[in-house]
């Protein structure tokens, strides 16, 4: 199958890709692991292709004591090689195949805002952000807004992610990403990420989770009060649809258990952090 005509454009540098979106619009690519299939399938049909693969100075990761800083253009396997965060890490690893991991991109995946993947439940979870630029201005937009609807993002016409910022572990905490898929490397049936922080006595200070394939977007639940009950607080909170794949019931009941799975793992990731 081929993609509909559309008109390529290929910017030099970020101002001149802000100028182009600007006065075209059109759609970004990236990575183009998701956005290539939708052009060969006709489920997409932009007048205009945006290529910011050459735009200098979105391919960098820049890891600080509070958290990392990860480019547009950086690649799904070049994050995950340089293990700046361990939840990330851990969540790429679960992200589709090698071959898909070697174009992919971190930021073009939370742009994408696929209910189902992976990363986007990393954001949310760690509370983390997404920087948008246009011409003239730029706003960094939090998790808690940036997942709109399924396959929608807060990103506007005319307006590019340039870098998406991943808060880091804090002391005492562990994080866990527990999923099931009916093979290696396909979307998710259901997924739970959990981070948990003990105080000095071991104890439970924070515990939260993001949910994937239960919902439009992903779904945060906060269990600091009761993180032995995670698996019925999640299924309480979780709106599931039933497909070829797995029922609404089936979803439900495995989220649980996940979530149950989820909190206990990085419970004892951070008791080994604390020890």
């Amino acid at each position: 199958m081929k993609p509909p005509p559309f008109e390529y454009h290929a910017p030099r540098d970020l101002d001149e890709a802000l100028r182009t979106l600007a006065e075209v619009g059109g759609k970004v690519l990236a990575g183009g692991q998701s956005l290539i299939p939708m052009l060969n399938m006709r489920l997409a049909a932009p007048e205009h292709l945006v290529d910011i693969n050459r735009v200098q100075g979105l391919s960098a990761m820049e890891t600080e004591r509070d958290g990392v800083r990860v480019g547009a253009t950086v690649r799904h396997s070049q994050a995950e090689r340089a293990g700046a965060h361990p939840l990330l890490s851990r969540a790429l690893r679960l992200v589709a195949h090698p071959v898909i991991r070697n174009r992919g991109t971190v930021v073009g995946s939370l742009v994408h805002a696929d209910p189902a993947a992976e990363l986007p439940a990393v954001l949310a979870v760690l509370g983390g952000s997404v920087r948008v630029a246009r011409q003239g201005q730029v706003r960094d937009v939090g998790a808690e807004e940036f997942f709109v609807g399924p396959m929608e993002s807060a990103v506007q016409p005319g307006e590019l992610a340039v870098s998406a910022y991943f808060p880091a572990l804090g002391p005492r905490t562990g994080a866990a990403f527990e999923e099931v898929a009916r093979r290696h490397g396909d979307y998710a049936l259901a997924g739970v990420c959990a981070v948990v922080t003990l105080d000095e006595d071991g104890r439970v200070e924070a515990a939260r989770l993001a949910c994937i394939g239960v919902g439009p977007v992903p779904v945060v639940v906060d269990v600091t009060e009761s993180p032995a009950d995670a698996a019925r607080i999640v299924r309480d909170r979780v709106e599931p649809e039933g497909d070829i794949h797995a029922s609404a019931a089936y979803r439900r009941h495995l989220v649980g258990v996940l979530a149950e799975r989820a909190v206990r793992n990085a419970t004892r990731e951070a008791e080994d952090r604390g020890a």
